[in-house]
């Protein structure tokens, strides 16, 4: 054999195990760990994960999950010590305006309207901090499937907290301000869900991803570990339970949530400091 052509086989030879090795970790390592992400919620795998504005604009992301019926979450809502949120309407609107200037208590103010997959919220709900609704924690849901892993049907939500009424960063509209840290609001509400006794199991599956300089549909700055924790609720208005199961995460979720709070303690420091500076 000619030592050009030697060569070329040689090399072709090193090309090929070279794409073996790399199939080999592809199909046999890297993604079964994606997958595994997905294993409590297989078929939420390549869903979007960020709500949007009417105007097209990446909203709020999504970072908790409920599994039941919707009679099932409006129980658990009311349990938890969360209120329905009245529809927008001129009426809601001024009630909401007079609450903030007055100071005054409104505990089902309305919220604005944010969309997943162009459809609106279909439920939401707040809990008050403070004497009136300028700042509040909320959560807007959407039903995601009628089935999902438990065969029953998957909410996706996106929980923040209102830190105050200020100016759009985008469009200069009068809105609500939220806090930077949505981890912090998915965890509260996570947590009502359980003390209120009405979680059967609760579990985290891969959402937007790590993320320390996400925008909202106002402009408003967050950043979040990017999970999404789940919590499949009690079947039935007044079931409650005494324990619920904490189910093991996939590897790359366990080992982001060793590191995270590290990270998460520098972002609420870095915040705090353009707080301070009057940045946001």
């Amino acid at each position: 054999m000619p030592l050009a052509l030697r060569h070329q086989y040689t090399l072709a030879l090193i090309a090929a195990a070279v794409l073996l090795v790399v199939y080999g970790m592809l199909a046999y390592f890297f993604l079964p760990l994606v997958w595994k992400r997905f294993e409590h919620q297989r078929a939420l795998a390549g869903f979007s994960m960020v709500t949007r504005t009417a105007d097209g604009i990446p909203g709020d992301a999504i970072n908790v999950g409920l599994v039941g019926s919707k009679e099932d979450v409006l129980c658990a809502m009311h349990a938890a010590g969360w209120f329905p949120a009245d529809p927008t309407t001129l009426s809601s609107s001024l009630k909401i305006i007079g609450s903030v200037v007055l100071d005054r208590p409104y505990r089902d103010a309305p919220v604005s309207r944010l969309f997943y997959n162009g459809k609106r919220q279909d439920l939401a709900f707040e809990k008050p901090a403070g004497k009136s609704a300028d700042r509040r924690h909320h959560v807007r849901l959407w039903q995601a499937s009628d089935a999902g892993q438990e065969g029953r049907p998957v909410w996706f939500g996106a929980v923040t907290f209102d830190r105050g009424v200020g100016f759009s960063h985008r469009d200069a509209k009068i809105t609500h301000h939220i806090s930077p840290d949505i981890d912090a609001e998915r965890d509260l509400l996570s947590g009502d869900l359980k003390d209120a006794k009405v979680v059967e199991s609760t579990y985290e599956v891969e959402g937007l991803g790590p993320t320390l300089n996400g925008h909202n549909g106002g402009g408003d700055s967050y950043y979040t570990d990017g999970d999404i924790r789940f919590s499949v609720l009690t079947t039935g208005c007044g079931q409650r339970t005494e324990t619920t199961a904490e189910l093991n995460n996939p590897p790359l979720i366990e080992a982001k949530n060793r590191v995270w709070p590290v990270i998460a303690k520098a972002m609420r420091s870095l915040f705090g400091r353009r707080e301070a500076d009057g940045d946001e």
